[in-house]
């Protein structure tokens, strides 16, 4: 810091020494109450300076702006307006010193001349008294060097050309203000145009310095939640390589080149175009450029692609012509002996009234505006019109001006002029612009910065370098329906594609093409969809014809059970019905009309009592069945096979009643071995969904765990009865139950197994009705295979049921079995 203090003082030192004689006639300079700066790039530094020590530089030796110097002129004009109006300013004259600002780093002599008091730079004093504010700089890179000098003041500094989004931040700069819309705007319209034409694969070229790292910034932040890659960027200088630029945007496959530079810059890089014969490409071009006088006419500029560009709208400024060839006439630029301060000399004698009219106009009113805005805030802070409040040359300190400024609202050639907090301008619209082949720039559209913010382009008037028929430029091409994006590492825009599997969709209206959704359990989708169908959900109604003859069925079987027990209860005391088993018939016929229950939760909507019902009464009675059919076995392979080898053992089963007390023990020990089962997990609704892709099947989800016990426990009843069985296969033919018990198990295998193999091959609706027919069949066996045979000896064969046949028939097995 105390070397920079001790070059502001060496360069006041410098500037003292320098003689500040005004000339009145001087196009840089003009007396008044109060006075205005102005920074103008009359003429342009093309190349870098390097100096070995601080020095001034000689503007006039670089080349010169034409629309810069045009710019120059509309502010005088616009002094000169104001102080010739009887409402703006009344009794208030404004004098101004301008200066050639042609370097963006070397051009401070002009800076310290504005703030210095009598020649002298004073860090810590006063600024000089009747400065109201600058007017400029007209670029980024110059603003951003010179106004750290005024904001340490708060020197009011309104900006016609710099858009930098870095002087929203009024911490920084908290006495900045434009006229100019700001990078910011001039981005967004880029990013709609790309949404708009639906490109996503674009490169970005832009000055390498404040400005483009600036719309370079803003451009990346703008794309983050967009379908828009930046596949390649460069900064450009005067040592730029273009053709490797042009290289690496070939070998990239871009089609669309963002240019945010500067008017100088384009120009070189559009001729290296052409000089290259790049060719097939969309140009986009920020306002910088984008009304160019020369380029659409030049050489071969149909050959590089399509250009278009975002443009400030031109206003013609009346009386401004008349002012220019009144200028000219008075001939100041030629007078070359007076004397001005550094970098206000200009030599302008080749320049026609004509020529600088016909200069670039979008630039101008910008200008114009800032003067007038100044002229309104120091109008209301002098508080004309009450002359008691107002002397000329009144002290005013920046901050009050400054807060007059940021209120400004007032109305300009139908435009009105306001701020917002930040001191951009709040207002106004861009147009979209076209270069035809006529070497035209064509309006096409425009874009409103403010409420309702959209943009308007009519495409049939752009002729593209594709026939007709808007450019595309994509990383990779579209996925076809029912794929979703597969993305590269690098950029999202580049992509494989990836057909959705059965069960997923790929959502083409969401923002979300990376991800195949899920579809829910009640929906399904083919390969390849884009959105899911409801399933079809099926289970067997009531109403079902299969459904309805086992229902009937079951019914039939109750009716028969009924018509046995009567038959039985007739004829109890006859031989066959107490060899079949006596009052133990009636508990099976009973437990077989129960088991029967079952079959009727087969079918309907399945519920949570439904699926317990399904299994719990059929377990439990075919239970006691069994247990009856064991002790029946047992019972009859005792009495002829066991009693004789062990006769205490049969006196105690008949003692104590066994073949009850094993029916009972049965019982409770499969009811409680159900009850503990269904308290763990009982068996609940199931939406079976894995094997049939567009339909849902209801039925019950068993838990093998669960029930596992209550199974093994029957089949421990069934084996032991097989076993019990097939040891009285010899008996006599009136005593031949345990054949009948061995064949009704052999079917009751057999049903099982063949229902276990269709639901191995089956899982539809129907496997309900299947689980329903082999619960009746294993019913129907022990009625159809046990107790019809001896209903029949009742009713058609009475002889063989009486006591002496079945004595004859004992006494004959008793001699076989002898011999």
């Amino acid at each position: 810091s105390g070397c920079i203090l001790a070059f502001l003082c060496l360069l006041g030192s410098v500037l003292n020494a320098v003689p500040q004689n005004t000339i009145p006639s001087s196009e840089f300079q003009l007396d008044g109450d109060y006075l205005l700066g102005g920074l103008f790039n009359i003429h342009h530094v093309s190349s870098p300076l390097h100096l070995d020590r601080p020095e001034a530089i000689d503007c006039t030796s670089h080349s010169l702006i034409l629309a810069s110097y045009k710019r120059f002129l509309v502010m005088r004009f616009a002094v000169e307006e104001i102080n010739n109006s009887t409402s703006l300013l009344p009794n208030v004259s404004i004098g101004y010193i301008l200066f050639d600002q042609c370097s963006d780093g070397h051009s401070f002599p002009s800076m310290f001349n504005l703030v210095s008091v009598d020649g002298l730079i004073d860090p810590w004093g006063e600024p000089p008294k009747n400065l109201i504010g600058v007017i400029g700089s007209y670029t980024s890179p110059k603003t951003v060097s010179v106004a750290p000098l005024l904001m340490m003041d708060l020197i009011p500094m309104i900006s016609d050309g710099a858009s930098s989004s870095v002087f929203s931040e009024k911490k920084t700069y908290p006495s900045f203000l434009r006229t100019i819309h700001t990078n910011k705007d001039v981005i967004e319209i880029i990013v709609n145009m790309l949404k708009h034409f639906q490109w996503h694969w674009v490169a970005f070229l832009y000055d390498d310095n404040s400005y483009g790292d600036d719309g370079r910034e803003l451009f990346i932040r703008n794309i983050q939640d967009t379908d828009i890659c930046l596949a390649y960027t460069k900064g450009l200088d005067h040592q730029t390589d273009y053709p490797q630029i042009f290289r690496q945007i070939n070998i990239l496959r871009v089609h669309v080149i963002i240019v945010f530079a500067s008017d100088r810059t384009a120009e070189v890089l559009v001729g290296s175009a052409i000089q290259q014969n790049v060719t097939n490409k969309v140009w986009l071009a920020n306002d910088s450029w984008s009304v160019n006088r020369k380029l659409p006419k030049t050489k071969g500029i149909r050959n590089v692609g399509t250009v278009l560009g975002v443009a400030a709208p031109a206003k013609t400024i009346p009386g401004f012509n008349d002012f220019v060839h009144s200028a000219k006439a008075a001939g100041h630029c030629e007078n070359a002996e007076q004397e001005t301060f550094c970098n206000q000399v200009l030599n302008c004698t080749g320049l026609s009234a004509a020529d600088i009219i016909d200069a670039e106009p979008s630039f101008s009113f910008p200008v114009y505006a800032a003067v007038h805005v100044i002229a309104h805030a120091l109008h209301n802070t002098l508080q004309c019109g009450k002359p008691l409040l107002f002397t000329p040359k009144y002290l005013l300190p920046f901050p009050q001006i400054l807060a007059e400024l940021k209120k400004t609202n007032f109305t300009l050639f139908n435009q009105s002029i306001h701020f917002d907090e930040n001191g951009d301008p709040n207002y106004g619209f861009y147009l979209i612009v076209f270069w035809n082949h006529n070497g035209d720039v064509q309006e096409i559209g425009y874009y409103e910065f403010y409420p309702p913010f959209h943009l308007v382009i009519n495409s049939t008037e752009i002729q593209w370098h594709t026939n007709g028929k808007v450019p595309t430029s994509v990383c990779s091409q579209e996925c076809p329906i029912g794929y979703k994006k597969k993305p590269e590492v690098v950029h999202r825009c580049c992509f494989y594609c990836e057909i959705c599997q059965n069960g997923t969709f790929v959502n083409v209206t969401g923002k979300d093409p990376y991800t195949c959704v899920s579809c829910t359990d009640a929906e399904w989708s083919a390969e390849g969809s884009t959105s899911c169908n409801q399933r079809v959900v099926e289970f067997v109604p009531f109403t079902d014809t299969g459904a309805v003859v086992i229902m009937v069925a079951a019914l039939v079987l109750v009716g028969l059970n009924l018509a046995v027990s009567v038959l039985f209860a007739i004829n109890y005391n006859t031989p066959v019905v107490r060899s079949a088993g006596g009052p133990m018939c009636f508990l099976i016929l009973i437990c077989l009309s129960l088991g029967s229950l079952s079959v009727y939760f087969y079918f309907g909507q399945p519920t949570a009592a439904s699926c317990v019902l399904r299994f719990f009464p059929f377990l439990l009675f075919y239970t006691v069945c069994l247990a009856c059919f064991v002790v029946r076995s047992f019972q009859i392979v005792c009495i002829f096979k066991i009693a004789a080898k062990f006769p205490k053992l049969y006196s105690w089963w008949m003692k104590y009643h066994g073949q009850w007390l094993v029916i009972v023990v049965s019982f409770a020990i499969q009811a409680l071995l159900l009850i503990i089962g269904y308290s763990y997990d009982s068996p609940k609704p199931f939406n079976e969904t894995f094997w049939y892709r567009d339909k849902t099947v209801l039925g019950c989800d068993i838990n093998l765990k669960s029930t596992s016990t209550s199974v093994i426990f029957l089949l421990s009843l069934c084996f032991l009865c097989f076993i019990f069985s097939y040891m009285g296969k010899d008996l006599p033919k009136n005593y031949n139950e345990a054949k009948s018990i061995t064949f009704c198990l052999l079917l009751l295998i057999l049903t099982w197994i063949a229902f276990a193999t269709v639901y191995l091959l089956y899982n539809g609706t129907y496997i309900q009705t299947l689980n329903a027919l082999a619960i009746l069949s294993c019913l129907y066996s022990f009625l159809m295979w046990y107790f019809i045979p001896k209903c029949l000896i009742i009713i058609f064969k009475p002889q063989r049921n009486t006591q002496q046949y079945f004595q004859g028939l004992i006494q004959s097995y008793t001699k076989t079995i002898s011999q």
